[in-house]
């Protein structure tokens, strides 16, 4: 067939995948991870709900967790209609552009998660570091102003994303790896010259994610070096108890994703169990867990959601 061709040049649709070797049981699998969306979705609203209703929490530590949650809300719906259709419908077809969005939001809202962590790694850095001026360095304007930072810099690394890959032929098939679009799965198809795609990805990761990795690495270092300068035993376990939420946040975020992009990159020695087993890893994980670890953690938010609780039943 002629690569010209309108129908191999631009594919009408892709054909997403499920649990290879499982087809038989996806609508028993669509159980757990319907489950697990409505934990995400529900658990990062509650969030956003406690720490706007409750005005002790208006501070930078609890802002920067809304906007971590509003992230994970977002990135939970941008792949919540195909991955419930693959697993309980077994509707495996997403429409060229809407593949191209979904993709779009998948890496807009991941970008902005990753500079949302390096800005609570600053915030604890701030608060433990330097206690005296943490009110003067993060100021409302600021925090908005980095929250917008975080938009926009998500936007607009992300646009170039699906506009390189419209201008590919595709004609190595139309089945991806997953049950949603992801630029590296997408742009496996191609057949035409995928340097520009590969050079630019590879620099999205430098920019982004590698940077503020980088960053929120160095912001622990001088963390530990404070701590550590700490006299007493109990001060220092307080101090790093104020971090642990946040470790264990970066944690489940940059360990899937740098696990994914691996398989990608050396995707022919692994099998494609894995590589679904690691996308939904990366799908599933922040979102889910982040509102559990938090709620079970900080205090302050979950003496919030008893006072919700309590005063919500005391009205019924």
């Amino acid at each position: 067939m002629e690569l010209t061709n309108k129908s191999w040049f631009q594919p009408p649709t892709f054909l997403l995948t499920g649990i290879p070797g499982l087809e038989f049981v996806q609508i028993w699998i669509s159980i757990p991870v319907g489950f697990m969306y409505l934990v995400a979705l529900l658990g990062n609203c509650t969030i956003l709900f406690v720490i706007k209703t409750t005005s002790i929490l208006h501070e930078p530590q609890y802002i920067f967790l809304s906007m971590l949650a509003a992230t994970d809300v977002g990135l939970s719906l941008s792949t919540l209609p195909t991955v419930l259709k693959v697993f309980l419908l077994n509707h495996r077809e997403i429409e060229f552009h809407s593949c191209l969005a979904q993709m779009f939001f998948i890496h807009t809202f991941s970008s902005m998660e990753s500079a949302i962590l390096l800005a609570m790694a600053f915030d604890r850095f701030v608060a433990i570091c330097d206690p005296l001026h943490y009110t003067v360095v993060l100021t409302p304007p600021r925090i908005i102003g980095i929250g917008l930072i975080a938009v926009f810099r998500g936007v607009l690394l992300m646009v170039p994303l699906p506009i390189l890959l419209k201008r590919l032929p595709f004609c190595k098939g139309v089945i991806l790896s997953h049950c949603y679009c992801y630029h590296p799965d997408v742009m496996k198809l191609a057949c035409g010259s995928v340097r520009v795609n590969i050079v630019y990805g590879l620099s999205l990761v430098l920019c982004s994610f590698a940077v503020d990795s980088i960053f929120i690495v160095i912001s622990y270092i001088l963390i530990l070096k404070t701590v550590l300068g700490v006299a007493s035993g109990d001060g220092q376990l307080k101090a790093l108890n104020t971090c642990v939420s946040h470790i264990f946040t970066v944690f489940i975020f940059y360990v899937p994703l740098i696990v994914l992009a691996l398989i990608h990159r050396f995707g022919t020695f692994t099998s494609p169990l894995l590589h679904v087993t690691m996308a939904n890893l990366f799908l599933f994980m922040t979102p889910v867990l982040n509102p559990l670890v938090y709620s079970l953690k900080t205090k302050q938010i979950r003496s919030a959601m008893h006072k919700i609780l309590k005063s919500r039943a005391n009205f019924m």
